[in-house]
């Protein structure tokens, strides 16, 4: 005789949170809150794996503006106490005072070492029909020891970020030729100059810094502090665009100082020789000259030879294990249709991100959302706040609060450049992407051996 298998009700089943970093863990306190049993899966081996890469980065907002409230309700009975809210933390405090000691109050509700390699809907691929919305999601999971599992969930919030997929040097959003052989010579991270052996590496050395966004402005202040001590160090600054009157930022109009901050000293590193400026310059190959890197732009301009590349144009979602899944995607920023409009740099580099939630990060396929980086596509524009606001609206609507889950509880700083909401990135190395800027025309300047820049839009 055949048993038919037993039905575990959906409100039994855990909603699965893919990725152990803020946001991520922010929605599994939000989850707990709303008596929704969460399961963070992790395929590093402690809490915040991609901000840990980041570390000796210091972020622009206070700490007022990175610990999530449901989160901090979790946290207080074990005595944690929240570190002074107008310090901005470095990447690695944000970890070590906030991301691990949550992840460890959530025990064994966040797993480690658990890689998502694959989710899709129970019995069904992306093209069947029948009963889809019936079934529950199965997540497969490659362990760190090699073995596979494929756990059942009633609902999966991806939070695992943009980390993993930097953007190439290439112009066309491609590696150009020659990038990927030149990789012993190029990094996609902002290097930390604190390191004895990173440092050896750019001290007195030419280095070309490609991007536009908050990374390259700390890459370009950190390199000329590195200049102060190490002669001939210098830093080529790569930009696809023009220099304008806003490319540096709000500067000290700024709400968030430390962003402003960092625009400024961006800026006084061209103005004070220890960077000079390329505009205009749509990388199309990387070649070797005599153990050094030539760039090569579209339009036929060559680089003088440098020694090193820092690329920092922005980051991608990796897609590949959610195939199975019907997403609804702008088939531009690869974010979800109803909220790319909102955060399209082309449009909105500077304007109004306006507190978002589960209705504008809904997708045909039920219960999937993208979350926090996730979420932005290719967007620059992410702030932590707007990531907690996100998931507090998506724990309310899977708990069946719909009028909670509808309501805004968010008021954003704003950028002080064009008066709307902040839209520059929450961690200065984690997340800047080419096309930052503001909206007005910039005015052009020409720095360097740039051609003259273009005028028009951003």
């Amino acid at each position: 005789m055949t048993v038919p298998p037993v039905e575990v009700p959906a409100a039994a089943l855990p909603a699965v949170v893919i990725g152990a970093g803020p946001i991520g863990l922010a929605a599994a306190a939000h989850l707990v809150e709303r008596g929704v049993q969460p399961l963070v899966l992790e395929a590093g081996d402690g809490a915040g794996s991609a901000v840990r890469e980041w570390s000796h980065v210091r972020l622009f907002s206070g700490w007022a503006e990175l610990v999530d409230p449901a989160a901090e309700k979790l946290l207080a009975p074990t005595g944690w106490t929240a570190p002074d809210g107008a310090t901005c933390p470095t990447g690695g405090d944000w970890v070590d005072k906030y991301l691990q000691p949550l992840a460890d109050t959530l025990g064994d509700r966040v797993r480690f070492g658990a890689r998502v390699t694959g989710v899709s809907r129970l019995g069904r691929d992306r093209v069947v029909d029948a009963d889809r919305d019936q079934q529950p999601f199965t997540v497969h999971v490659l362990k760190a020891d090699g073995t596979e599992e494929r756990i059942t969930a009633r609902a999966v919030i991806d939070a695992s970020g943009t980390w993993s997929a930097p953007g190439p040097i290439g112009g066309d959003g491609v590696p150009a030729p020659g990038e990927r052989t030149a990789a012993d010579r190029i990094s996609y991270r902002v290097p930390d100059l604190k390191d004895p052996a990173v440092r050896a590496r750019y001290a007195g050395r030419r280095t070309a810094v490609v991007g536009s966004g908050a990374s390259a402005f700390t890459a370009l202040a950190h390199l000329a502090d590195l200049a102060k001590d190490a002669p001939n160090t210098h830093a080529v600054w790569v930009l696809r665009r023009g220099i304008g009157g806003s490319t540096f930022g709000g500067g000290e109009a700024d709400q968030l100082p430390a962003r402003g901050a960092l625009g400024l000293a961006a800026k006084a590193a061209v103005e004070d020789g220890y960077a000079s400026a390329v505009t205009g310059f749509r990388t199309t190959a990387v070649e070797r000259s005599g153990g050094r890197l030539v760039l090569v732009a579209e339009d036929g301009r060559r680089l003088d030879p440098v020694d090193e590349v820092v690329v920092l144009t922005g980051f991608r979602p990796d897609l590949s294990f959610l195939d199975e899944l019907r997403l609804g995607l702008d088939e531009r920023l690869q974010a979800p249709v109803e909220l790319a409009p909102l955060i399209d740099p082309n449009v909105h580099s500077c304007g109004t991100v306006y507190p978002h939630g589960v209705r504008e990060l809904s997708h045909p396929e039920q219960d999937v959302y993208l979350v926090g980086m996730k979420s932005y596509g290719r967007a620059p524009t992410f702030l932590a706040m707007t990531g907690y606001e996100q998931v507090r609206s998506i724990a309310a609507a899977l708990a069946g609060d719909q009028e909670a889950a509808e309501r805004v509880e968010l008021t954003l700083p704003e950028t002080g450049v064009c008066g709307g909401a902040g839209l520059f990135d929450e961690a200065d190395a984690a997340t800047s992407a080419e096309g930052g800027g503001c909206c007005a025309a910039p005015t052009t300047l020409q720095i360097g051996t740039g051609a003259p820049a273009p005028a028009g839009g951003c």
